[in-house]
């Protein structure tokens, strides 16, 4: 029997603990979905749950599972990028989705009214060949009443991801995933000064055509605001 896991992502939900409770309660409420906190066993549990027990949902984080034994044939759905390709690379036969395909497919989702907002969306290299995920993004920014442009490099082309390609990753990804974050990153993850890469970052960002950048990634946030862009994170015009 195949079974469907929504993960909450430990890095998003310790920089945006407000929404992640609302998108796990969305998911609890909608699916009744099992929700975990992590795509690989054993990863910093300690330390995430110190840091979320300095906010008020530090207790509902430490109720829920770590991560669990996906098996072939399972559907996971995530908000983060780094869980989706650990989990595509580490678990043959898993099938991985993004959370926005799961709320595009939601006849019974109501959108909030952006009022024709205008901005631009920016891709991730991190899901630089996730085709439906980045369709869903687009069709889910229409249903909110976005009027969006492409950036200069978007989908399969796009190159950013924040100032995350431009300071060390951790030593997890590459060991565990080394399709996207080996082969696939040849020249990324070079270590820069937090100067060099605020620059990087105000040099990206001075080429949108608008002040408003919508994106679907923590790390593209980070690197957008460093940048002066006024960034936002999809799941806070879905959610907040």
């Amino acid at each position: 029997m195949s079974n469907s896991y929504y993960i909450a992502a430990c890095a998003f939900t310790d920089r945006f603990p407000e929404l992640s409770a609302k998108i796990q309660q969305y998911i609890k409420q909608r699916y009744d979905m099992p929700i975990l906190r992590c795509c690989v066993p054993n990863h910093k549990v300690k330390e995430y749950e110190e840091k979320m027990m300095q906010n008020s949902f530090g207790k509902s984080w430490s109720e829920l599972p770590h991560c669990t034994d996906f098996m072939p044939g399972d559907t996971v759905y995530s908000i983060c990028h780094n869980c989706s390709n650990i989990i595509e690379e580490t678990r043959p036969g898993v099938n991985v989705l993004s959370i926005w395909e799961l709320i595009l497919s939601d006849e019974s989702f109501v959108f909030p009214d952006h009022s024709g907002m205008k901005a631009v969306i920016q891709d991730c290299w991190r899901a630089n060949e996730r085709v439906g995920e980045q369709k869903a993004v687009r069709e889910l920014l229409k249903k909110m009443n976005i009027d969006f442009v492409e950036a200069d490099k978007n989908g399969i082309e796009t190159d950013f991801c924040g100032a995350s390609l431009y300071r060390a990753q951790p030593p997890r990804n590459p060991t565990i995933a080394p399709i996207r974050y080996v082969q696939k990153a040849k020249g990324k993850f070079i270590p820069h000064t937090p100067e060099q890469q605020q620059q990087i970052m105000k040099e990206h960002c001075e080429k949108y055509e608008c002040d408003t950048v919508i994106c679907y990634c923590h790390y593209c946030l980070e690197g957008l605001i460093m940048g002066g862009a006024d960034g936002i994170h999809i799941a806070s015009l879905l959610f907040d």
